[in-house]
């Protein structure tokens, strides 16, 4: 227990370094989560990750200000910094918390893709509209993010050269989403087409 104690070298140059170093990742973690829930509108949940932030980041400076001649604790402080940015966006990614807008843009008339969108129950927007190289097809879906596998496995199942790009949507109302189907691809996409002849 001697090497606990704050004279030791062990705790100035090893366990001091890392519990700021831990700290920092815990408490900027955190903070890019809250960041990420107050550009999604969250306004509940975001105060209440900035009280423990805070505290957390607190408790990390007040141990460098009582150890200003210790270099490593400025080297565990920048380095949790960094990490902490990385493992509050990877874990917000992992949540897959919010919707999405998908927009398609199609060089051809893809109804095959059209039809497996819907069976996957995609609420899909469709317009005809003109490029820099002719007439082409623009899909919009809005759908929660973590559905947005499904949907890019469809889209390159059936048009692997879409162009298509994806956006966070702040707030979406009414529409059609993504909800639960017992319905078989192949029985679905059968029906879709037969309606469309």
């Amino acid at each position: 227990m001697d090497l606990l104690t704050h004279d030791t070298w062990f705790f100035t140059w090893v366990l001091l370094p890392a519990l700021i170093f831990f700290a920092r990742i815990l408490d900027q973690s955190i903070g890019t989560m809250r960041l990420i829930f107050l550009s999604k509108g969250m306004k509940h949940i975001a105060p209440f990750l900035g009280f423990f932030e805070v505290i957390i980041w607190l408790l990390a400076i007040g141990q460098i200000m009582q150890h200003l001649d210790n270099w490593l604790c400025y080297v565990a402080y920048g380095a949790g910094f960094a990490m902490g940015n990385f493992i509050g966006i990877t874990l917000e990614e992992r949540l897959s918390i919010g919707t999405s807008i998908i927009r398609v843009i199609l060089s051809s008339e893809s109804p095959e893709l059209i039809a497996a969108l819907k069976v996957h129950n995609f609420g899909l927007t469709i317009l005809n509209a003109e490029g820099s190289k002719g007439k082409v097809k623009i899909l919009f879906s809005i759908i929660r993010r973590k559905e947005i596998p499904v949907f890019l496995n469809t889209l390159h199942d059936y048009h692997p050269t879409a162009f298509y790009t994806i956006e966070d949507v702040k707030e979406a109302k009414e529409g059609v989403f993504k909800h639960g189907s017992k319905k078989s691809l192949a029985n679905g996409l059968a029906s879709i087409l037969k309606k469309a002849k």
